[in-house]
Parts: C-alpha cells; structure tokens; sequence
C-alpha cells in the first residue's frame, strides 16, 4: 500500500492517531523521519538538516495550537564528521530557540543513508483538531506557500550552474528558503478561534482534501487570495507558480477554519501574516478553486 493507505489504515487502527500530533493529558507529542534521498537535496548543508528535520516536528506542535517545549533527533549516517555533527545540532537548537523550545539531545545511529528521526513535544488544554470545520467558516493559511518548491528550484539550478560561484550562491539561497519558522506562534494566536487545522506540510490541496474527509465538508478556494511566495514566482510562470504552491507541499505552514469574525483577533494575537483564501461549504459542493475541481495532489514520501 501507499503513505495515505497505510496511514488511513493506522488511523483506524489507534484512537490517538489523526491529527498533526498526539495530545495526552495536555502533552502533545509527535515524530518524523526524513531521508537524504527524499527529504535533503544534494547541496542541503547539515546545519539546515538539522533545522528543518526538527522544525518540521515543532510545525506539527504549532498545527496542534500548542505551546513547543522541547525536541531530540536521532541522527543516523554512513559516518560522523565532526563539522557535520555539530552544524546539524546547531541548526536543530536555533530552530527550536527560535519558538522558544529547547533541543535537548537524541540519538546516534549507524546508516547507509543520512536520515534524521525527529521528535517534538508541546503543552495545550485545548487542541486545534482536524475535525470541526464548518460551512461558512473562513479558511486561512499563515505566510506564504511555494519556498520549499523554490528552494528545490534553486538547488537543481545550482547542480547545472556555469561556475562554482554561481552555484555557491544558487545553493546558498536555497538552503536560506529551506530554512522555515515553525508557526507555533500563529498557532497560539489561531487557538481560541480555530475550528479546525493542521500544517501545510503535504501542500495546500491534499492538506484541505485532509480537512475537508475530517470535518465532512468542502472547500471554496479563491486562487488569486492564495499568498504565494515572491521566490517561487521569479522562478515560474504565474500559472506555474500558483500550481506548485498548492501541491509541492513541504512548506510548513498553518491551514486553519475560523469564523469570520475572529480574523481580526488572530491577527491582533500574531505578527505572522494570516491570508483568507477561501470558505468552507457543504461536503457536496466538493473542493474547488475558482469553481474548479482541486485535485488531490501533493507531497508524499517515497
């Protein structure tokens, strides 16, 4: 079976399982994998592994509403460099300092390929679930959608560049788009309002497919309200750009439903921008961009 299959199948499988993270007696706790094949694209340098494998967990955190605490990685590879090591543990800290969290360690591990196992823990009393979205409900995702498309843009133009300058600075800033802010202060300010979330971490359009199975409801997207990023628009065409925002997935960022008249409140409670893209409608009126079918595409591990 595929990732959706096997994770439909767990689902039904374990009580607990669902939503971004797991919520037990007001602890919340989730884990990742990523893999250097799937996950780290060649030029990706260790110290941004490590900020994105654990920011990647602590999204799952913000998704949940809650308050990041504290993560741990195994680190796994076919050797330890010493500079290696240390920037990929500088990285993790400075993600997690950058939410107020602490990274307090982990695990080493011999491996054929450099993989990372990440794990987040964050405290709420009362989480932001998947389910609870209602017809006439805004739809919100916070920054903008597509670095991480742009950022793979830039490391495969990197990989064909003319000189190794040009190639430095190509792979230079894609490592700067990869390098993404958990939005766990978002997801604080989207807490008392939202009826239903998770991150966008799958892309926009699968990630609202999510939603939409459960909250049994649809979605009414308008694409010129979805905020795509300046950097993946120098580097497509507008139609091109809008695609990739909606199913590369891997950017990290929050989809949430509220009321409409909470916007204002979130806003006030967050300096991360809070874009309405849509509403939410009835299960049988599907999910639609511009009254158009949205496909469910986007990322998945493999």
């Amino acid at each position: 079976m595929d990732e959706r299959a096997a994770l439909t199948l767990l689902e039904n499988e374990l009580e607990a399982a669902g939503d971004d993270a797991a919520v037990v007696d007001g602890l919340v706790v989730t884990t990742d994998m990523l893999h250097e094949r799937t996950d780290f694209p060649p030029g990706t340098t260790r110290y941004t592994a490590g900020w994105r494998a654990v920011g990647a967990s602590l999204s799952d955190v913000a998704a949940m509403g809650a308050r990041a605490t504290a993560a741990v990685a195994v680190y796994a590879a076919p050797s330890f460099d010493r500079d290696e090591l240390l920037a990929f543990v500088r990285g993790a800290s400075d993600v997690c300092e950058l939410v107020g969290a602490e990274y307090v360690g982990g695990d080493l591990d011999g491996h054929e390929e450099f993989t990372v196992t990440t794990t987040a823990l964050g405290r709420t009393d009362d989480p932001i679930r998947r389910s609870g979205a209602r017809p006439g409900d805004l739809v919100c995702v916070t920054g903008t959608l597509g670095r991480s498309a742009a950022a793979l843009e830039l490391f495969e133009r990197a990989s064909d560049a003319d000189s190794s300058t040009e190639a430095e600075q190509l792979r230079e800033r894609a490592n700067d788009y990869f390098r993404f802010e958990p939005r766990v202060d978002a997801g604080l300010a989207l807490a008392p309002h939202a009826t239903a979330g998770m991150d966008s971490s799958d892309g926009l359009a699968r990630s609202l497919h999510q939603l939409g199975e459960a909250s049994d409801c649809g979605f009414a997207i308008d694409a010129a309200d979805v905020p795509v990023d300046d950097g993946l628009a120098e580097l497509a065409d507008e139609d091109g750009a809008l695609e990739r925002a909606t199913t590369f997935g891997e950017d990290f960022e929050l989809i949430a439903t509220l009321p409409a008249n909470a916007l204002a409140d979130v806003r006030a409670a967050t300096d991360v921008p809070i874009s309405p893209i849509g509403r939410v409608v009835d299960r049988d009126e599907g999910i639609t961009i511009d009254g158009e079918e949205l496909p469910d595409r986007g990322f998945t591990h493999g």
